[in-house]
């Protein structure tokens, strides 16, 4: 979940089939997904449970408008890695916990009750306030909050990859490239580096993987 202890995704309110109608909304369904996260070893790490929505239900125009993906492109991982590896810059990894869950939604959308909430004899419905798993905006929606908040650190989004920003500071150089949810950062300055690791923290909950590994397909071993 978001840091945010006041975080509410959604508001339920009573509204019938009729009047539903009217409004001409649908509710949309959702189910629990369950998963084993594990670690290299294979040993287990964590149970994860998760709501999503039946996003394949929308209808566009009505549930969501426009969608996108922040996802990097292979030639600009290679650059940055090319450039770490000649400059001997560290490189850093970042994960966001429920990074979907950060959108803020525009549309007005309705959800069905998930299983533990549904009661008997009663019109509930969730109006959502937050963006959920499976809407098919919830992508654009996270990255559009991330990209606020990463230029209001002052830093500069790419023209030619939107999932690029740098910040150039006198002879300080710090680029963040982001894919969906993953995080990896390099540059000249270990100081510029960690205050930008405390920001993102800040704004949202993140988890530092330390040295970077494995990120869009491609394996980093460093010596």
């Amino acid at each position: 979940m978001p840091c945010n202890l006041n975080w509410q995704p959604w508001k339920l309110i009573t509204l019938g089939p009729s009047l539903l109608s009217l409004l001409e909304k649908t509710p949309i369904g959702c189910h629990w997904i369950y998963k084993i996260k594990r670690h290299s070893d294979g040993t287990t790490e964590r149970h994860k449970a998760r709501l999503v929505v039946k996003g394949y239900t929308q209808l566009e125009g009505i549930n969501f408008h426009d969608t996108f993906s922040p996802t990097a492109k292979i030639i600009t991982v290679r650059c940055l890695l090319a450039l770490a590896a000649t400059q001997n810059w560290s490189l850093h990894q970042l994960d966001v916990h429920n990074a979907f869950l950060h959108g803020d939604l525009h549309e007005e959308i309705y959800m069905c009750p998930p299983p533990s909430l549904q009661r008997q004899r009663e019109s509930l419905v969730c109006r959502l306030n937050k963006s959920l798993y499976g809407l098919k905006q919830a992508s654009r929606q996270w990255f559009a909050k991330f990209s606020a908040a990463i230029q209001a650190a002052r830093y500069v989004q790419s023209k030619t990859n939107y999932s690029l920003f740098t910040c150039r500071n006198g002879k300080s150089f710090t680029a963040l490239l982001i894919y969906v949810d993953n995080i990896l950062i390099t540059g000249n300055d270990l100081k510029a580096i960690y205050t930008l690791k405390r920001f993102l923290h800040s704004c949202f909950r993140i988890k530092n993987l330390g040295n970077l590994k494995y990120f869009m397909g491609i394996e980093v071993s460093r010596s």
